[in-house]
């Protein structure tokens, strides 16, 4: 049996090869957009792509089945629920599909969405009982998927208890290999851990324990931010197959109305930019997640120190649906974004000579946060700028590490704000710089 985990980091997306090696045949299941990786593998293992599986209708990431589809003939399945206008055979409950002496058994589990499949995987040569489970966005280690983003949350939590508990019944021996781990914007609480067993998440995951009063009481609590772009990723992938897009090209100069967006590392960033540029390093976690929130809806220039850099900005944009990328450029220019350190943002405060954003989500809050700040997520930045919402005083930004409160100050910068961001440390280390961070 060939059985391969593909994970892409930076939006914590997983896709799997299942198939046969000795039959040379495999399948596909959630095929991420960028499917170069995907046919490496499949070419090095000598299996031969014969369907592309999706468990659900994704809204955080665009699906690669398109492109399997319309360049290389490969035939995709998803459940009849899912509504999708694309060329496709319909799953159901109970579907098998043959893959050699490998089957993936059909469970259809809907909760994060209606048409949420499982697929649990059997080796014939081995047995008839299956040994893992590819879940999803349903079970995750750790955790279970929103219920929220496709209908009424209660509909899909009463819908998601139940489906997990089809997924319990399949045995505590039986792997668990889900559709996320950290970094992605369906569970609050899963793990970084690639796979887990039913009888781990049975006994640690509070998603399986209780009756349903108990996990409703969990499950429609507070949740991450819905995804960015979801409407439109939901939409291209439910609607015709997508293919390609066009190799990106170098630019002498930067097309009206577009935005420029450096990936390169910040500190590259912070020490000379294009003016009016934003700043999101490609090396960065959640680097799509971050373009898709804060960017408007115009042509994208990306500015970065090659283009390597460059094109992996570009795979990941396009991940996430942002395809109207123009062209690269290398980065540099006479625009720096000057670091606070926490001594002269004491300073500062104590003067009152700022508007202290705190660019965390809100519920990161629960620590404590710094006296005078507001907080305001970094996604939210650029419309409340736009909106006139900011007191008009200097504004400093700050996160819990550096990170978000860059990305933060160069959107507000782009705004034509005076924006500076803590990039040594921040609210974590607030406390300890300075005795008075309020618990």
């Amino acid at each position: 049996m060939l059985f391969r985990q593909l994970l892409d980091d930076d939006l914590g997306c997983a896709s799997y090869l299942v198939g046969d090696e000795q039959a040379g045949v495999a399948v596909v299941v959630d095929p991420p957009y960028a499917i170069e990786p995907l046919l490496a593998e499949a070419e090095r293992r000598g299996v031969r792509l014969v369907a592309a599986l999706e468990t659900h209708t994704h809204a955080d990431h665009v699906s690669g089945h398109g492109r399997l589809a319309l360049e290389h003939g490969i035939p995709v399945r998803i459940h009849s629920a899912a509504g999708a206008a694309f060329a496709h055979d319909a799953l159901e409950d109970g579907t098998e599909v043959e893959v050699g002496d490998v089957v993936l058994r059909t469970i259809h589990t809907p909760g994060h969405r209606p048409e949420h499949c499982c697929f649990a995987v059997i080796d014939r040569s081995r047995g008839e009982e299956p040994w893992l489970v590819l879940t999803g966005d349903s079970l995750f280690v750790g955790d279970a998927g929103r219920p929220d983003l496709a209908v009424e949350a209660r509909e899909g939590a009463e819908g998601m208890f139940h489906s997990l508990r089809r997924l319990v019944a399949l045995g505590d021996g039986v792997e668990v290999f889900p559709g996320h781990v950290a970094g992605s914007l369906c569970g609050t609480a899963m793990s970084s851990k690639a796979s887990t067993t039913i009888g781990f998440e049975r006994r640690f995951n509070p998603a399986l324990r209780g009756e349903l009063d108990d996990f409703l009481s969990a499950a429609l609590g507070p949740q991450p931010p819905r995804p960015p772009n979801m409407e439109r990723i939901v939409e291209l992938n439910r609607g015709d197959h997508l293919g390609a897009q066009p190799p990106l090209e170098p630019l002498d100069s930067v097309p009206d109305q577009a935005v420029v967006l450096d990936v390169r590392p910040t500190e590259e960033f912070a020490a000379g930019h294009t003016p009016g540029a934003v700043g999101i390093p490609v090396s960065g976690s959640s680097f799509a997640t971050k373009a898709a929130f804060v960017l408007p809806e115009r042509p994208l220039v990306l500015q970065a120190r090659d283009e390597t850099e460059a094109g992996q900005a570009a795979r990941a944009l396009h991940a996430v649906g942002l395809f109207g990328v123009a062209g690269w450029q290398e980065g540099g220019g006479s625009g720096t974004l000057e670091p606070v350190s926490l001594d002269e943002l004491e300073r500062l405060l104590a003067d009152d000579a700022i508007e202290l954003l705190d660019v965390r989500e809100e519920d990161e809050l629960n620590g404590g946060s710094i006296p005078g700040s507001r907080n305001l997520p970094y996604r939210a930045v650029r419309a409340a700028a736009e909106s006139g919402l900011l007191d008009g005083r200097p504004i400093v930004t700050i996160c819990e590490s550096g990170p978000r409160a860059a990305v933060a100050a160069s959107v507000l910068q782009a705004a034509g704000l005076a924006a500076r961001p803590v990039l040594e440390g921040g609210t974590s280390s607030w406390d300890e710089a300075t005795a008075s961070f309020r618990r």
